[in-house]
């Protein structure tokens, strides 16, 4: 995946709470790095089925995923609705209605939300 990582869950909520400690920790470590370009991380995160080919994992699920991704702020993270509501207040971070948007190559538009973490 290039500059990039897919990872399956089987559970929305683990998914979203990993990204967010993903987040947290990669803030944290850019805190005692000497001034720079830091990395900062998008993640975009689905819930659809996929298909597992191999070492690779394929489907519209994973297309959406991606484009989530893109639409993430830097640092941030973007998820479905279809996450949101399986997070039924299980996850320690809110997330801000970020509407409908159109995601390329994706016919139909997804609702999204955000993450308020920010780099």
């Amino acid at each position: 995946m290039e500059d990039g990582a897919l990872v399956a869950f089987n559970s929305a909520v683990d998914a979203v709470e990993c990204a967010i400690s993903l987040q947290e920790e990669l803030a944290r470590d850019q805190e005692e790095l000497p001034s720079g370009e830091p990395i900062v991380l998008r993640i975009g995160i689905n819930l659809a089925d996929v298909v597992i080919e191999g070492d690779d994992l394929l489907g519209d699920g994973v297309y959406v995923a991606a484009r989530l991704e893109a639409s993430a702020e830097p640092g941030g993270i973007c998820i479905a609705d279809a996450v949101h509501r399986q997070l039924g207040g299980k996850c320690r971070t809110a997330f801000l209605d970020g509407g409908e948007i159109s995601l390329k190559n994706i016919v139909r538009p997804v609702h999204v939300w955000h993450s308020g973490m920010r780099q």
